[in-house]
């Protein structure tokens, strides 16, 4: 592999904590029932407007779009939060880059908070590409993102890996003809990854740099 494309959420970041408390917050403030923490596991890794369908009662499920100004907001002005990165992942980010591999990351999360929080959580990793959704770019599973990240690296889709918890990164990169791999320390789990094409699983990030031989 001669580049490591990862998903964000639930992949190089623990944000569980800071999306349920947020969703929780808006939630709350119009009256309707919160969740439980480990219920946000299932809603996210399909972007915002989705995160808020699946989390309002499902009366309100059709009014997403006219929810998200404020839920972007509340999103906004939380930051990175308590969020952190998983134990090892600024170590092996290191190890791939003094390896010679590129690095990229590609997320459903808002493009501004994406590019944020990479910033904030990796300041010394040389991240060739880092965005998050964007107007006009089709969200994963599209392959669109992907695909872009290859090119700003300069590497075929062949010699790249695709690291995700989900079945949406998976099928990103079965799109993008990458090799799939599932980091099962995330939110979904090895049977979810499995499920939907997952190549390679990997149980703790500190595995990802073994790929490189």
């Amino acid at each position: 592999m001669k580049c490591f494309i990862f998903d964000l959420d639930g992949t190089l970041v623990y944000t569980l904590g800071d999306i349920a408390e947020t969703m929780n917050g808006f939630l709350e403030s119009r009256g309707w029932p919160a969740h439980p923490v480990e219920a946000y596991r299932m809603m996210v890794g399909r972007g915002l407007t989705n995160l808020i369908r699946a989390a309002v009662p499902p009366e309100h499920a059709g009014s997403a779009e006219k929810l998200y100004p404020a839920v972007f907001t509340l999103f906004e002005a939380r930051g990175v939060g308590s969020s952190s990165p998983y134990p090892g992942a600024a170590d092996a980010l290191s190890l791939l880059a003094k390896a010679g591999a590129s690095l990229a990351v590609v997320s459903n999360k808002p493009d501004p908070f994406t590019t944020a929080m990479v910033k904030s959580l990796f300041p010394d990793v040389p991240f060739r590409f880092v965005h998050g959704d964007r107007d006009g770019v089709p969200s994963k599973p599209d392959p669109a993102s992907a695909l872009e990240a290859a090119r700003a690296c300069g590497v075929a889709p062949t010699d790249c890996a695709f690291v995700g918890d989900s079945d949406v990164d998976m099928k990103t990169a079965v799109a993008a003809g990458m090799v799939p791999v599932g980091a099962a320390w995330g939110f979904r789990g090895e049977a979810e990854l499995r499920a939907a094409g997952a190549m390679i699983i990997a149980r703790s990030i500190s595995e990802i740099p073994s790929l490189l031989s």
